[in-house]
């Protein structure tokens, strides 16, 4: 399908790309990595035909729909709504649409005129003057295949499924595209792009918007797209379960590895030795030419041996073997001892919080938040009362939970429920509004927020950045301390200088880490850690966390970050909070056996830890406990079988209807009101996805019970 073929891309004096040559076959599923800045956007430029090379050529077979994210997404007008906008991401379907209906309006128009053939003298749309009936029908024929192909029937049911699964409100709908935030909006771009459902998918870093709830449905809705798709992504979740073909960009070229992530992770180590030693050699040959020609070029004798072993040396110099980038980069990440402190690192009790009218909050604070529906009507113990029209939309209600020592918590749930705000609040950079929020006993907290990298000046070298902060510090004391801790995170003599605003990603999390060290902190506040992170960068931040001695509460949308860090799960709901006493994996599915209630957002209380004394049960126990659990659902297992069987009849009648009322449209008769005919199309395809949709969850919820048992 697509076919680079010796590519190259300069910008300035910087070589981007450099002869690259690889081959994306139909059907395929690439995830494309690589340290950030290694040209990985840049390929998809040039796919999208944003960016001419200047080298080789790009051949795109069989003219394929591509679709893709745009970094700026605006709205038509101003009143454009967010359903509107999602829809436009179908080129030509409003078109078809349109034109559907106007030969369906000239039709009905034609079998309205008795023994009139063609439209001559009738008023009709512009281009349908004079056609007669036969030309009408061929028209409509292909116009309505080719709105078949885009999927139009089902278009509609397809954006709604991914705003929700993205995070949207069915409410918020209607609203206007205009009123939405950046990363709101990148959302709805997203949802767009895989409702068009087109031939070929690019997608560049798809889950920085997204929270973790929402990267989990997309990595479900990918896992069910059957086209071609390259995926440029840092998330080892995303490219482990969704990609089979590995392209990696790197030190000006892209190298494709037929096999999966973890063979990928893999081969990269056995090809980057064989390069390694190749290089090796290079050098050691070119050093032997080079002492050769300094030695002889000015003797007349050797002058001739001698520029001939210059000309071997410019051919080595135009061949030169570039190692990868990130072997360059790779640092350590060692986080020291956190000092001691109590039992209970914090505790909040019936916490509340809410902004100030006009405040500025920060990104990820409170945005899109809308009320939960259960929430009464007067202010919350402790607040002063005020008029309904003036009452505040508490971003965080009733909250009460606690973090003991040695806990690594996740905090997840969709963005614009105040994951943010509670991680400043435990930070206490922000008060609560009526409530309880306590650290504890000698408890010195360390926030990392997101802006992390944000607010590390550019201008400052590493070591002014870090001088700064140790200067501000009262544990530490003496130069080689300082410089030892310098070394403890990766920084040596010749990364010291450096400005802070030329390091990549991964170097600013480091300096960012060794600022908060700095303070010697024993319990992490981490909101979105790996944002500015590579594979390599995740790998090294997520192995020293799993290695730290400290409480750590952290906010992440990388799954397979947070199931290797995480010992237990805070889920925040539109309820309230939930408490999960082990991992990700255990979160998943306590979580799946929930009610649907529960799941969609009725308050539920914290699921109690397990108590470490608790007896062991015996087999016959087990048996009977495994017995009364069987008989508790059989009642819910009958029921989801009838859903099952209901379903699959109900999808096999509407098939045979959608089948008859096709071949109406198709093949019409005189009296076929064309109008009529497509808006059953429309309702019928409706019924079969709304079916489809019941009979895979009542199908899904049967195996996890059945195999639950």
């Amino acid at each position: 399908m697509l076919d680079f073929q010796n590519i190259s891309v300069r910008y300035g004096f910087q070589d981007v790309l450099s002869n690259v040559t690889f081959r994306v076959n139909k059907g395929e599923r690439v995830g494309v990595v690589g340290p950030n800045g290694s040209g990985k956007s840049t390929l998809f430029k040039i796919v999208l035909g944003e960016l001419s090379t200047d080298q080789g050529e790009l051949i795109i077979e069989e003219n394929p729909r591509i679709g893709s994210t745009r970094q700026h997404p605006e709205p038509d007008t101003p009143e454009e709504t967010l359903l509107e906008y999602s829809m436009r991401g179908v080129p030509g379907f409003h078109e078809l649409e349109t034109r559907m209906h106007e030969l369906e309006a000239a039709l009905d128009a034609l079998n309205g005129l008795n023994g009139v053939n063609d439209l001559n003298g009738v008023t009709v749309p512009n281009g349908l003057e004079g056609k007669n009936k036969e030309q009408l029908l061929k028209e409509y024929g292909e116009v309505q295949t080719a709105f078949e192909h885009l999927g139009g029937y089902d278009l509609e049911t397809r954006v709604k499924v991914a705003l929700g699964g993205l995070g949207f409100a069915t409410e918020e709908f209607a609203k206007p595209f205009a009123s939405f935030s950046g990363g709101w909006r990148m959302r709805a771009e997203l949802s767009r792009v895989l409702a068009s459902d087109p031939d070929l998918l690019l997608l560049d870093e798809p889950s920085n918007y997204l929270d973790l709830p929402a990267v989990d449905w997309l990595q479900r809705y990918l896992k069910q797209y059957h086209g071609t798709l390259m995926l440029i992504s840092h998330d080892r979740y995303l490219l482990r379960t969704l990609t089979d073909i590995i392209v990696e960009v790197d030190a000006e070229t892209a190298t494709r590895y037929e096999g999966n992530l973890d063979w990928y992770l893999r081969e990269r180590e056995v090809r980057y030795q064989h390069l390694l030693a190749a290089k090796e050699n290079q050098d050691h040959h070119r050093e032997q030419l080079q002492r050769f020609v300094d030695r002889f070029r000015a003797q007349a004798t050797k002058a001739a041996q001698a520029q001939s072993r210059q000309k071997l040396i410019d051919k080595i110099d135009e061949a030169r073997i570039v190692l990868p980038k990130r072997y360059s980069r790779r640092g350590r990440l060692r986080l020291a001892e956190p000092p001691p402190s109590g039992i209970e690192m914090f505790r909040c009790e019936n916490l509340f919080f809410t902004y100030e009218e006009g405040e500025k909050v920060g990104r990820g604070e409170g945005e899109k938040y809308s009320p939960p529906s259960h929430l009464p009507t007067s202010s919350p113990p402790h607040l002063p009362t005020s008029s309904p029209s003036h009452l505040p939309h508490y971003v965080l209600h009733d909250v009460s939970f606690s973090i003991s020592r040695g806990d690594k918590v996740a905090l997840i749930g969709y963005n614009g429920l105040g994951k943010s705000t509670l991680m400043r609040l435990v930070a206490g950079t922000r008060q609560p509004t009526s409530g309880k929020a306590i650290l504890g006993h000698n408890v010195v907290p360390g926030y990392l927020s997101q802006e992390f990298a944000e607010t590390i000046p550019p201008d400052l070298s590493v070591y002014r950045v870090a001088k700064n902060a140790w200067q501000g510090a009262t544990n530490l004391t003496g130069e080689k301390n300082f410089r030892n801790q310098l070394g403890a995170f990766g920084f040596d003599e010749n990364d010291v200088e450096k400005p802070a605003g030329v390091l990549s990603g991964g170097e600013k999390i480091r300096l960012a880490f060794l600022r908060l060290f700095l303070q010697a902190p024993n319990f992490l506040l981490l909101d979105e850690p790996t944002t500015h992170l590579d594979l390599d960068g995740r790998k090294l931040l997520q192995e020293a966390l799993q290695a730290y001695k400290g409480t750590i509460l952290l906010v992440s949308h990388d799954i397979e970050f947070v199931r290797a860090v995480a010992t237990s799960v805070l889920e925040i709901t539109r309820a309230g909070i939930r408490s999960f006493p082990g991992g990700y994996d255990y979160y998943m599915e306590k979580k799946a056996q929930l009610p649907a209630s529960a799941s969609a957002g009725e308050s539920q209380k914290a699921a109690p830890a397990p108590s470490a004394a608790a007896p062991r049960l015996s087999a016959k126990e087990l048996r009977q406990q495994r017995a009364a659990e069987r008989a508790k659902i059989a009642p819910k297992v009958r029921e989801l079988k009838k859903r099952v069987e209901t379903a699959e009849k109900k999808l096999e009648e509407l098939q045979a209807a959608l089948e008859a009322t096709s071949e109406e449209l198709f093949n019409p008769k005189p009296t076929t009101n064309f109008a009529e005919a497509n808006r059953q199309v429309q309702i019928i395809q409706y019924e079969i996805d709304r079916y489809t949709k019941d009979w895979e969850d009542a199908a899904t919820e049967l195996e996890a019970l059945e195999n639950g048992t």
